[in-house]
């Protein structure tokens, strides 16, 4: 086992990393920008080293002053938790380069499932169901008008590389997929230095389904069942729950057993998130795989009892999974719902800014991940999630339930939130009948 973890990441992820490494006595160093002196999680490092200022390409992006801050203080490992480096193939290439392991996948996992047009190839050759499109990357909007005469409008055009719902765009004519197909384009070469785009059939209202997989060095792979993350805006995820609403048993079986053979197929080790679009008819279709941690992982850990974080670093460190499939059971339900500063009622402009009052919920089937604290000055330079609050009750009803009331005891101030929004969801009678698409926030309650 490891004896001292370099983590590099930030917020709370960072303090996530932190907990599950004291737990099991290893000690860690957290690598910090600038804008991030103040983290209170810094202080619950055995070593804090600062790499850089704020914007992220001199600091969570540097992987020369990362690498040198873990070779300096004499590091086992590296957690890149999720988003920054996380599923850089390079960095994972160098880390181990230096004889630091990289706690993720191989590299050749990553360049087989990374790219979206390969991860494809290797779906169908895993008997993995897939969206109709291209088969591979369209390089002119030619070719991209003749591909969608032939499987019908309306299509989503992807960036091949990365995530996140940039580089993508749907298109439901020619004019629009013109248009589009420059802006993804455009906007995937900005994101991902990778201007290659693909281009699938786009489902309407479909939910997106996920599953969290995980696997050892010694051959033996699992999957701990589904997320439903349909609730979104601009394909990023409001709320996320376990088990899925609208899957029956039989689905959620062969749904999850897909997720395995990709992952094997792909000689995929550590954790990973294998992701579906399911129609109305229940039939479910990849969309990609996400090589790391994912920010909705507590949602798993509360339905199944696995803590996903130390299982990460047990199988970085080769040990085997501490469990078999049989033993992974679905206990309860579980819902997210994750808290951003930013202001509804603006277009969701961002709040960045000094939290001055804060006061959390608490109470049977609660549970708050976050870095922040009452003082805490929220930085301009990151994502805006403040944090996440997860709840676990005996079935759905009770934990929305739950969610509404600690939604209610949450007070933050002066910045503003999603907390609004999100207590507008857990109201609205389509989600509390499952009957909401990936489409629905937008469509629906915010189009009011």
């Amino acid at each position: 086992m490891f004896s001292k973890i370099l983590i590099a990441n930030r917020g709370e992820i960072a303090l996530r990393v932190i907990r599950a490494c004291r737990e099991m006595g290893i000690r860690t160093v957290c690598v910090y920008s600038t804008a991030d002196r103040d983290a209170a999680y810094l202080q619950l490092a055995d070593e804090a080293i600062c790499i850089g200022e704020g914007p992220a390409a001199d600091s969570y992006l540097n992987i020369p002053r990362i690498i040198a801050a873990g070779e300096v203080s004499d590091v086992d490992a590296i957690h890149p938790g999720y988003g920054f480096l996380a599923e850089n193939a390079h960095f994972a290439e160098v880390c181990r380069s230096c004889k630091i392991e990289f706690i993720g996948p191989p590299v050749s996992a990553m360049a087989a499932i990374g790219d979206k047009v390969a991860c494809k190839r290797l779906a169908r050759k895993a008997k993995v169901p897939t969206v109709p499109g291209s088969e591979g990357e369209v390089d002119d909007e030619d070719k991209a008008i003749q591909l969608c005469r032939k499987i019908g409008y309306p299509v989503i055009i992807k960036a091949a590389a990365g995530g996140g719902g940039r580089g993508m765009r749907v298109a439901s004519n020619e004019v629009s997929l013109r248009a589009g197909f420059r802006q993804a384009q455009l906007e995937a070469e900005k994101a991902f230095k990778n201007s290659t785009v693909f281009i699938e059939k786009y489902i309407q209202y479909g939910r997106h389904v996920e599953v969290q997989v995980i696997a050892d060095q010694h051959g033996n792979a699992c999957h701990l069942w589904e997320r439903d993350c349909t609730m979104q805006r601009r394909h990023q995820k409001l709320v996320e729950e376990s088990p899925s609403p609208v899957l029956n048993q039989k689905t959620r079986e062969e749904l999850c057993a897909s997720a395995v053979r990709l992952i094997k197929a792909a000689g995929y080790y550590n954790a990973g998130t294998v992701e579906y679009i399911v129609d109305e008819k229940n039939n479910f279709y990849l969309l990609e795989v996400n090589a790391r941690i994912q920010v909705e992982h507590p949602v798993t850990e509360m339905v199944t009892g696995i803590d996903l974080i130390r299982e990460q670093i047990r199988v970085a460190a080769g040990e085997k999974l501490s469990f078999t499939q049989k033993e992974i059971k679905q206990n309860g339900h579980a819902i997210e719902v994750r808290i951003n500063a930013e202001d509804p009622a603006r277009n969701f402009a961002p709040s960045p800014g000094v939290i001055e009052e804060l006061r959390l919920p608490g109470g049977p089937g609660v549970r708050w991940d976050s870095h922040v604290y009452a003082g805490y000055r929220i930085p301009p330079n990151y994502d805006s999630m403040i944090g996440k609050l997860i709840v676990h009750r005996p079935t759905r009803a009770e934990a929305i339930a739950t969610v509404k009331r600690a939604l209610g005891e949450f007070h933050i101030s002066p910045i503003k939130t999603t907390i609004p929004l999100q207590l507008q969801i857990m109201d609205n009678d389509q989600f509390l009948k499952g009957t909401v698409d990936t489409g629905f926030v937008e469509r629906v309650l915010l189009a009011k």
